[in-house]
């Protein structure tokens, strides 16, 4: 397996158009991307500007197929701008 955790710093007052983008990405990955297993998007009530992402897929090949899918690049460029910080770090499966 081949996780990827992601972070999010939200933008002030873009979190309401931020999530339903998110949670979209999302279920599209799950339902389209064979590779993709897990794609959790989570909040923190206590730091309402963060949002964090915890996805699993077969490895990174499938990670790579996902950045370059079609509704990936589109989120990609509708989220851009609603943000203020990103964080992504990526984990291999120790065998």
């Amino acid at each position: 397996m081949y996780a990827v955790t992601v972070t999010f710093t939200i933008a002030q007052d873009r979190m309401a158009d931020f999530l339903p983008l998110m949670l979209e990405n999302a279920q599209t990955s799950l339902a389209e991307e064979p590779g993709c297993h897990q794609f959790d998007v989570c909040t923190d009530p206590g730091l309402p500007d963060r949002v964090f992402l915890y996805e699993l897929y077969d490895d990174r090949a499938a990670f790579e197929t996902h950045l370059q899918s079609p509704h990936f690049r589109s989120f990609d460029a509708a989220v851009t701008a609603m943000f203020a910080e990103k964080s992504v770090a990526c984990f291999a499966e120790v065998r």
